[in-house]
């Protein structure tokens, strides 16, 4: 097991009819910004809950976090929340509202463009925010990590802010969303545990037992969940999954890789194609790419996961790809770039991108421009 610092304040409140407690976990001096993505909030009983539990309290509502949030968006928050002398924040929505706020609470108390807070990969200081979860899948809720878009030259860059003081997740807030949303919040939720996961053995029977637990969950409640989105213990196993997938308690100690979530960047970036949806497709082109350096792992995943236990050992870690790809397509997802028309020029400028940037990720660092082509071309 590697060395490792660990640490997450973030207080979890969970369960139906949370969103009471807000009025508890704010301070009373505070001026709160209350930030919101486009409106569905309003269509499924959630903004009533949240103005009833903050009635009394200094609040101003601001409406318009897109999903992808942008720093062209962002800025204007920033300015408003700089006028009103702002000093909480609540986000109420899902990763990208929850990612956007996270950058305006630095914003906050930074006197330059808040895009140099991006670029820098990190925020200095930041006001304090809590969140209301309504579609899980970043685990942005429990993390200090937020990733942030520039429409005008089509960038996207994840850098670390805050944790939340809290999260409030109350799973009925997940059975309007539509079935596409779900689907790729459980793509997304899966291939965060990958990143963690599908890199090298032997490094913490630990995590990898905890990292499994989800795996072999979200496989088992998606069909499932398919079928009956308002079934509130499923809801309740996607919500905190989504969670305990990227909140730090199975990274600790063992290696990350992270390739997939920079290249999905780049789609999304450079085509629109939402975020779970192109993890969807760069995860399987990876693993072909990388089977033989993954392949002991590939192995493991593949015998503890989907039943894999028989065959060479290339054969089964080849089942193992095709099984990640069935479970996606399972979904209702696509899992290659011609299907979302993504042709070679795409790819020839997303390997320009990673060699300007002069960017090697992987567990290793040994995955660059060179390679993430590759990777794009089995995706193909």
């Amino acid at each position: 097991m590697n060395n490792f610092i660990f640490q997450n304040p973030t207080r979890l409140i969970f369960g139906e009819g949370m969103i009471a407690q807000l009025a508890n976990e704010i301070p009373v001096d505070k001026k709160i910004m209350v930030t919101f993505g486009g409106g569905s909030v309003k269509k499924n009983g959630i903004y009533e809950q949240v103005i009833s539990a903050l009635e009394g309290k200094d609040c101003i509502e601001y409406w318009g976090i897109e999903s992808n949030p942008t720093i062209e968006t962002l800025r204007k928050a920033i300015e408003v929340g700089k006028k009103e002398k702002v000093d909480f924040l609540l986000a109420v929505g899902g990763g990208s509202v929850i990612d956007g706020t996270k950058l305006i609470a630095a914003g906050l108390l930074y006197d330059g463009d808040a895009w140099d807070i991006v670029l820098k990969g990190e925020a200095q200081e930041t006001i304090p925010m809590g969140t209301i979860l309504t579609m899980p899948a970043t685990g942005s809720e429990m993390n200090n990590g937020a990733v942030i878009s520039k429409k005008e030259s089509k960038e996207k860059y994840a850098f670390r802010s805050c944790y939340p003081t809290f999260s409030i997740l109350d799973p009925t807030a997940t059975y309007s969303l539509p079935p596409y949303q779900v689907a790729c919040g459980i793509a997304d939720t899966f291939v965060h545990v990958m990143e963690q996961y599908l890199t090298k053995t032997n490094e913490s029977r630990m995590m990898d037992r905890w990292a499994e637990g989800i795996l072999m969950m979200l496989t088992q409640i998606a069909p499932l969940i398919k079928e009956n989105q308002q079934d509130y213990d499923l809801m309740s196993e996607f919500m905190l999954g989504a969670t305990m997938g990227l909140n730090g308690f199975i990274s600790m100690g063992v290696s990350q890789d992270w390739s997939t979530h920079m290249i999905g960047h780049e789609l999304t970036a450079l085509k629109e194609v939402t975020h779970g949806a192109s993890l969807a497709i760069v995860f399987p082109g990876l693993l072909r790419t990388l089977v033989d350096k993954k392949k002991a792992k590939l192995i493991q995943y593949g015998e503890r996961i989907w039943g894999i236990t028989s065959g060479l050992p290339e054969t089964r870690a080849q089942q193992a790809i095709d099984k990640t790809e069935d479970f996606f397509r399972s979904l209702g997802l696509q899992t290659r770039l011609s299907e979302v028309n993504i042709a070679e020029d795409t790819i020839n400028e997303i390997e320009r991108r990673f060699n300007e940037r002069e960017v090697a990720c992987g567990e290793d660092k040994d995955v660059t421009g060179i390679v993430v082509k590759e990777i794009l071309l089995k995706c193909m």
